[in-house]
């Protein structure tokens, strides 16, 4: 009768243990779906690196990628309310003949892009905090767009950053139409070295 009454008395604990760890592996699924959904589905844009402060060098086993379109001058949104530090901005891009894709205009709303063109989404990070009221866009914005980091493969991201502080480092990316963007293929020379798997 006790061995009884020990069983059912673990029974709700065990539930709950398992109804926890359910509930992360389904944030997890949920996290590795919406990234692949991204790389499927959005567009591919190619985004030229800009060297890096040398002294920034590789953090665990990623590297730090800032882009042609991440310091953008603000053209109409300069002097107009913005939000703050974080204040989310739609950069058009285009490509010009083989190049990279280029920043055409900011925005703090979504625009309709035409055919070779796509929206990428960012976040102000510098740039949003001018004005008398310190809320207004400066005349240039430092611009992150979540893609500013690459994971790669162990002992492998001193080349990488060299071959970026040099200028030969490049990104595919893809990007959605609501802007939202994830790195597809990162690129040293104008050739594929990584491929990010779609699972």
């Amino acid at each position: 009768m006790s061995t009884l009454t020990t069983l059912t008395g673990w029974i709700p604990r065990v539930l709950l243990f398992a109804l926890a760890a359910a509930i992360q592996v389904a944030l997890v699924a949920l996290m590795v779906y919406d990234r692949v959904r991204v790389l499927r589905e959005g567009s591919e844009v190619t985004l030229q690196t800009r060297p890096v402060d040398p002294r920034d060098f590789l953090r665990g086993d990623y590297v730090v990628l800032t882009y042609e379109i991440t310091n953008l001058a603000a053209g109409a949104l300069k002097d107009t309310p913005s939000q703050g530090r974080g204040t989310p901005v739609f950069v058009k891009l285009a490509r010009k003949g083989d190049g990279p894709h280029e920043a055409v205009s900011v925005h703090t709303e979504p625009v309709l892009v035409a055919d070779g063109e796509a929206l990428i989404r960012g976040r102000v990070t510098g740039g949003a905090t001018c004005g008398s009221a310190q809320r207004a866009f400066c005349e240039r914005l430092q611009i992150n767009y979540g893609i500013e980091r690459y994971f790669v493969p162990q002992d492998e991201g001193r080349e990488i950053e060299r071959s970026r502080n040099q200028g030969k480092v490049s990104v595919v990316a893809a990007v959605t139409p609501a802007g939202r963007a994830a790195i597809k293929r990162l690129l040293l020379g104008g050739k594929p070295v990584y491929d990010e798997p779609m699972f």
